[in-house]
């Protein structure tokens, strides 16, 4: 750890940012403990539950990590499918052989794994391209304020967003990077995206799909083809509907009449339980394709906009709202930047795969996910992508650069 640490520092330009960032970390998971949530406690209990297990049923307690249930004793959990749920319990469950059960060392454990991970996006972003590319990381990652705070602790987005980064990592040194270590590359990015997977499986369908689809331009520019952006379009267009058809092929539950039934169903049941707090209501929102379309676009500018300050709802809230406006501002800088002929630094098939994550994940969620302080968390899983993109901008670059540690 302290290698790493000494390594970071030495990074040019950005090695001043680490101790701040890792202070700013430390304050938030501290924070997240004091105001640990019930979720968080959820975990706790019955990730003890089963290190107890582990220690006097090991063989059980094997068993246990390949099913999606756990019994022991009296006690007995039963889930079905993809529970992101049950699997952090069984992470914690492992953690506990380190920490004891302390909830204020496993939360450290959780926060530097993501911390971690956003480094090693930014220290990956700095040696393919620029300090100004990696500074936008810096912003979107390690801090902005809500993200920060909701990838600190005993949270699901602290592993989500943490493999999150280092999949983006892996994949941008296997397509732009010179490496004499590619199996060792691949091994890891395996790890680290099923474990992406585990955490949401939907934000990490639609990530490997983008980050497919930037294989894919890679390798036909690297035989000589997808020069132009429109091309490269309909190569990224191309392989997700190409990916959605053979999912739907292969499994009935992919389907698009299966999932739009769903996308109904997630809506209704959380609307149900978000009457008497704020949230967002779609009348029109009915289970079939041409529905869903038509209010994928509000949809979208909900989760950019929702919460707002004046809206009342906590002080989290109020924070989120103020992040919300300044959001907006970095949006219309990085069009302005585009309508002055202001270029990123960034390659325009990163950029595009990146920005087609984010809108497939903020239609995602702004249709599935009415209750404005669940929304204000999960869209963690793409705001810190958005927020790259839109911080490599000349613009925002000059105003980075004047903002240093060491300038301040």
């Amino acid at each position: 750890m302290r290698y790493w640490l000494v390594r970071l520092r030495r990074i040019p330009q950005l090695g001043d940012w680490l101790i701040p960032t890792l202070v700013l970390k430390g304050v938030a998971t501290a924070l997240s403990v004091v105001l640990l949530s019930g979720d968080s406690r959820y975990f706790l209990v019955w990730a003890q539950r089963m290190t107890d297990q582990l220690w006097q049923q090991p063989t059980a307690w094997l068993h246990m990590l390949t099913q999606d249930e756990f019994h022991f004793g009296t006690w007995h959990l039963v889930f079905h499918g993809f529970s992101n749920t049950f699997f952090i319990m069984k992470v914690i469950s492992v953690l506990n052989l380190a920490s004891g059960g302390n909830v204020w060392l496993n939360s450290c454990y959780l926060s530097l794994f993501s911390f971690w991970g956003s480094w090693e996006l930014v220290r990956m972003l700095r040696h393919l391209w620029s300090t100004t590319v990696a500074r936008g990381a810096v912003g979107g990652f390690l801090l902005w304020p809500t993200i920060v705070y909701w990838t600190s602790g005993l949270t699901k987005e602290s592993l989500l967003v943490g493999s999150g980064a280092l999949v983006v990592a892996s994949v941008l040194q296997l397509c732009y990077g010179k490496t004499s270590s590619t199996p060792r590359l691949l091994l890891v990015l395996a790890v680290v995206a099923l474990l992406h997977f585990k955490m949401r499986f939907f934000s990490a369908a639609a990530l490997l799909g983008v980050l497919s689809g930037l294989c894919l331009i890679r390798t036909m520019q690297q035989l000589g083809g997808a020069r132009h952006r429109l091309t490269q379009v309909v190569l990224l267009v191309s392989l997700l509907a190409g990916g959605a058809w053979a999912a739907s092929e292969v499994s009935p539950a992919f389907r698009l009449n299966k999932f739009t039934s769903q996308l109904q169903r997630n809506y209704s049941e959380l609307l149900r339980s978000s009457r008497n707090r704020p949230h967002l209501e779609y009348p029109t929102l009915a289970p079939t394709t041409e529905s869903v379309l038509q209010n994928a676009p509000r949809a979208v500018a909900n989760v950019l906009t929702y919460p707002r300050p004046w809206e009342g709802g906590g002080f989290l809230y109020v924070i989120a709202g103020l992040e919300n406006i300044l959001l907006l501002v970095l949006l219309l800088v990085a069009v302005a930047s585009l309508t002055e002929r202001q270029r990123g630094l960034l390659p325009f098939a990163v950029v595009l795969s990146l920005l087609v994550y984010c809108v497939l994940l903020a239609a995602l969620l702004g249709l599935t996910t009415p209750n404005l302080g669940t929304l204000s968390r999960y869209r963690v899983s793409f705001l810190p992508y958005l927020l790259l993109v839109v911080l490599q901008n000349s613009y925002v670059a000059r105003l980075q650069r004047r903002l240093e540690p060491g300038n301040v």
